[in-house]
């Protein structure tokens, strides 16, 4: 099946209102879709079904499946390429940015009296979609950002979620996994990439964190040297972390359950910033900053990925999520022009659309 068919199947599935998803991996010419044939939404909290996972970020609710059994499976190649239009111009209310920026500021205050090295926290903006298309979503979507896990879901009874995230929740081969710690924000140009010490700083409590919660469950741990890592148009810092799941206390749910929400969209120690979160932000995240990704051979081989970069699509109307990490040596106004560099990834995306 050539990339256009793909399209008009996924229009037509799209139109009789019947679930669907299609992804790509990074790095990756193939895009698997699976049309799900009736209007059932599957749960899966083992995380031991074959097909595609939807996970929230609060993992006390539901986690969603399109099953590969229930579904016809299409694939086909397509070569992307970075989209090259210019930045989306965005009008933010005054309003909207200081309430961010206090929030930022209460958020500073949280940590630096000790309560937490890490909170991350989030807004959403929502935007009127005057001209939307499934065809030119799917089209745009797939034929930009390379380096990044692209994806789009659909069900009726949760709407379109889809997104371009460069974040690896969880990769599992039988024994082998691979995971990463990412963390730290800076727009992509072509000169010296320099680092400062809040950002540098930020990834080294995510890398801690991760493989404290690690322990148990893999072994014979390797950890790379901290690298850059581009998405899109912004750079990130990465540490690669591999091991083996040990056979007696290891699946990937437990895998899953150890990991999630990261400190890379929740924080240090987690239990205190999810609940700082969910109490103060002010909306409710849903899936972003959850997980997603294809399951295979019983759970014993998958890839998750950490929603970011991600939007919701309803009602005729976007919501795209954004946020940012949070130290004691933040900046308000700088976290506030990070969540505008942030959602480009997605508005050049929708740009016709809007």
């Amino acid at each position: 099946m050539d990339f256009k068919n793909l399209v008009e199947r996924i229009s037509q599935q799209y139109e009789h209102k019947l679930p669907f998803v299609v992804f790509s991996s990074e790095n990756s010419e193939t895009i698997t879709c699976y049309c799900q044939n009736n209007e059932t939404l599957y749960c899966d909290a083992s995380l031991s079904k074959n097909g595609f996972v939807l996970a929230p970020f609060d993992s006390r609710l539901q986690s969603y499946l399109i099953a590969e059994e229930e579904s016809e499976r299409l694939e086909t190649r397509l070569k992307p390429s970075e989209i090259n239009t210019k930045s989306v111009t965005v009008s933010e209310f005054e309003e909207a940015k200081n309430s961010y920026q206090e929030f930022v500021k209460q958020t500073i205050d949280i940590i630096r009296k000790g309560e937490a090295l890490k909170i991350v926290v989030s807004r959403k903006k929502e935007f009127p979609l005057s001209n939307f298309s499934i065809e030119s979503l799917v089209e745009r979507l797939f034929s930009a950002y390379p380096t990044a896990f692209r994806y789009i879901w659909y069900h009726p009874k949760t709407g379109i979620w889809c997104g371009a995230t460069p974040e690896t929740l969880v990769d599992i081969k039988k024994s082998e996994f691979k995971t990463m710690a990412l963390a730290g924000t800076q727009p992509y140009s072509s000169g010296e990439i320099v680092w400062r010490k809040k950002e540098l700083e930020e990834q080294h409590f995510v890398t801690v964190a991760i493989l404290g919660n690690l322990q148990g469950i893999i072994e014979d741990v390797q950890v790379s040297e901290v690298r850059s890592h581009r998405a899109g148009s912004l750079l990130h810092l990465c540490t690669d972390i591999s091991g083996k799941i040990e056979k007696e206390h290891g699946s990937l749910s437990k895998v899953a359950q150890a990991l999630h929400p990261t400190p890379a969209v929740c924080g240090t120690p987690r239990n205190f910033a999810r609940d700082f979160i969910i109490k103060n932000e002010g909306y409710a995240r849903e899936y972003y900053t959850g997980f997603i990704g294809p399951i295979a051979d019983g759970g014993t081989s998958a890839t998750l990925m950490v929603n970011l970069r991600c939007m919701k699509i309803e009602n005729g109307k976007a919501s795209i999520y954004v946020g940012g990490g949070i130290t004691a040596d933040s900046v308000p106004e700088e976290e506030w022009i990070e969540t505008q560099n942030k959602m480009q990834t997605m508005l050049q995306v929708l740009h016709p659309m809007l």
